[in-house]
């Protein structure tokens, strides 16, 4: 793997829905992969805005419980609950793919907390996931690999198209071929009728040089903005294909679900 250094990720978000109504799209993304424990000791030596305004920023208090970097920003929220659930060997570095804040706005369906123990192996993975009003919560993966399928229980409501059943299985890549990087986050959700909604959000890495956030801007200068238009544009085709809508449940008791 690359040194740990702050990455842009060039790559699609693909997503399939099988029934009752076909629905698949596929569109061009980019998104940050950021070593979190690199970054908050040496955050000046990056070309990315941290905690700072800018085109194309990420800040501590998008993630987690919105703490602040004063507090320790989402890393210390990361640390803290890791510990809670008794994972007390991710000391190594911590990755996390994510959008970024753009022009301001920032809404992030998912972003996916890689959790290091010092040896490089991972101790946990964290699903951090958003709705659109306004509800986060997050899905602890424990003692995953690279490759393997993890499963958890769906709990959280994030599409009206969707109940609130069944379950998420996930499986991660991340590969150097021909000195390139790659990240590959597969979901998929699958019910009592078998599988459901198959999505992925992969991407090539590259170090963050302004010469690289020249090219995200050229190219997605809305990009986070975007992510809200296309929610609601794919939720409207969906009504007219009548697909079964489910009111919004309330949010779980608990923020985790391992």
């Amino acid at each position: 793997m690359s040194a740990a250094v702050a990455s842009i990720g060039w790559g699609q978000v693909r997503h399939t829905r099988m029934r009752p109504a076909r629905h698949a799209f596929v569109y061009p993304t980019a998104f940050l992969m950021l070593p979190m424990r690199s970054l908050r000791q040496s955050a000046d030596a990056t070309a990315l805005a941290i905690n700072r305004p800018a085109w194309f920023a990420f800040h501590d208090a998008d993630h987690g419980d919105g703490r602040c970097a004063a507090q320790g920003g989402a890393l210390a929220w990361l640390d803290e609950l890791l510990r809670q659930e008794g994972i007390t060997e991710a000391q190594g570095e911590v990755w996390l793919q994510t959008f970024p804040r753009v022009l301001g706005h920032a809404f992030k369906p998912v972003s996916f907390w890689y959790a290091q123990r010092t040896d490089g192996s991972l101790a946990a993975i964290v699903a951090e996931v958003n709705n659109t009003f306004g509800e986060r919560h997050c899905y602890l993966l424990p003692e995953p690999q690279y490759g393997q399928t993890l499963k958890a229980d769906k709990v959280f409501h994030v599409s009206p198209f969707c109940a609130v059943q069944g379950e998420y299985r996930f499986r991660f890549m991340r590969v150097e071929r021909a000195g390139h990087e790659h990240i590959v986050a597969r979901v998929e959700h699958a019910d009592a009728d078998g599988p459901l909604i198959d999505t992925s959000w992969s991407g090539v890495l590259e170090p963050v040089t302004q010469a690289a956030l020249r090219r995200v801007l050229w190219r997605f200068p809305l990009l986070t903005l975007g992510v809200v238009v296309r929610i609601h544009w794919h939720a409207l085709l969906l009504w007219l294909k009548k697909v079964p809508f489910w009111r919004k449940p309330e949010p779980p008791r608990d923020f985790v679900t391992r």
